[in-house]
Order: structure tokens, then sequence, then C-alpha cells
């Protein structure tokens, strides 16, 4: 990308407050200062190149990467990766991880009480194709408990990563589920001020992906930066199981 190519800013609200006292982690780890803008070189427009060698043959499905079959509702989740001026994104890497059907991680932060998936690993990549688009196969995740505050409990989400076709489009967010009822109540999915880029955050149920006696499709669409970008979930704020 030629470095006369600049992002647009981000529209005030349309992404995370750093600091959202609900969301307690966050009165500990945003900044106390102002952040700093940095100028858009080299550096911001252009980023890391991926191939299909660098990524693992079927690693799209998540059903298929054991011995047996997870436990679990399956689910297809796909969308299109698009960026600022409503262009597909093709060839990026778009990697997903999440809870099992019964809302745990294999992660050793994980620990509340609920059973592991021995065939269920909770994470899967691809690249997506020459029209940005983007499939992956899974189980419908669990919502789980977490330490926030009294009977906080998360929603079911599945978290992405994207790296784009620069650093500055690099983004890490969370996919959520329609008419989900905990919604209202979680912080993290709150921290985002403006209610139409909030909801950006929630899949779209979609018959035309659902297979016939085997798994329901959800649609969903990422953005990348512009006044329509898709919400990120700041590493620095969120932990990997939100813990």
């Amino acid at each position: 990308m030629s470095t006369n190519m600049l992002y647009r800013k981000l529209c005030t609200g349309t992404q995370p407050e750093y600091l959202h006292p609900a969301y307690v982690s966050s009165l500990k780890r945003a900044p106390m200062q102002a952040p700093v803008a940095i100028r858009q070189t080299l550096s911001e427009t252009t980023g890391p190149f991926f191939s299909r060698n660098d990524v693992t043959e079927g690693a799209f499905d998540l059903t298929k990467q054991h011995h047996s079959e997870p436990l679990g509702e399956r689910i297809i989740v796909s969308g299109q990766v698009l960026d600022e001026s409503g262009r597909p994104v093709t060839n990026t890497l778009v990697e997903i991880w999440q809870a099992n059907a019964a809302g745990r991680y294999l992660h050793q932060r994980d620990q509340h009480n609920a059973p592991l998936d021995p065939n269920f690993t909770g994470e899967g990549h691809l690249l997506t194709d020459e029209h940005g688009r983007y499939r992956f196969v899974t189980v419908r995740p669990g919502e789980y408990p977490w330490g926030n505050h009294y009977n906080a409990w998360r929603p079911a989400h599945i978290h992405f990563s994207l790296f784009g076709p620069a650093f500055a489009t690099r983004i890490v967010t969370q996919m959520y589920f329609p008419g989900d009822p905990l919604l209202p109540f979680d912080p993290i999915f709150n921290c985002t001020a403006d209610e139409s880029a909030r909801n950006r955050l929630i899949s779209r149920f979609d018959w035309e992906t659902t297979i016939p006696s085997e798994a329901l499709g959800y649609k969903f669409d990422i953005i990348l930066r512009g006044p329509d970008a898709t919400p990120t979930e700041d590493e620095h704020l969120h932990g990997k199981a939100d813990r």
C-alpha cells in the first residue's frame, strides 16, 4: 500500500472506551493520560502478508480437529471482511477462539466448574478468499460466569483476530448471537457507547448458510477502520478468557 493512502480516523463513540467503570478491570488497565496520535507512515500503512502456506489445512473446521466430534450445537459462522471503503479484503488472516459448549476455555486461567471437551480445542484460522469471505464450522459456545461483579455472566461469544492489509487495520473483537438476554447486562459488550456500532458486534441468523439437519448459520461481516468499523476488543483490557 502506498504511504499516501492514509486511513480515516474512527468516529467518536464507535469504539470501546479505555475506561469503562462497569468493567472493573478497566479501572486499573486504562491509561492515566490521553493516548498520543501516531502519524501514519510506512510502518502503519503496511503490514504482514500471509499465504496458504501459513495456514493449517482444515483449521476452519473446529469440529474435525480431534479423533471424535465435540459436544454441542453445530453452527456455521461466515461473513465478509471489508475495508473502510467497502472493498473486500482478500487473503487476510482470520483467527477465532472460543469456549466450548459448556462455557469452558481450554486455558489454564479458566478453572470454573464446567467440563472440558477432549474433542474441542476452541481455536481455528483461515485466509479470506478472493471476495474477502470466510467460513468457520464450530459449536455454539456456552455462557460462563466471571468475577467482574455479583452474579456476572458473559454472553455467548466468539473472539476474532484479523490483521487486514496493514498494522493500522489490526483488530481483535468479539461476535455475539442475536437475542441473547445477557447482552444488556454485559459490561464488555456495552463498552462501546454508540448503539449502532455496538450492534455491529451481533451476528445475524442466516438461512442460506444453514445446513439442514446439521448446523445453523450465522453471518458476521467485519469492517476494518472507517466510520462503520467493527468495534475492537482492546487486548490490554480484555484477557483471553475475560478473566
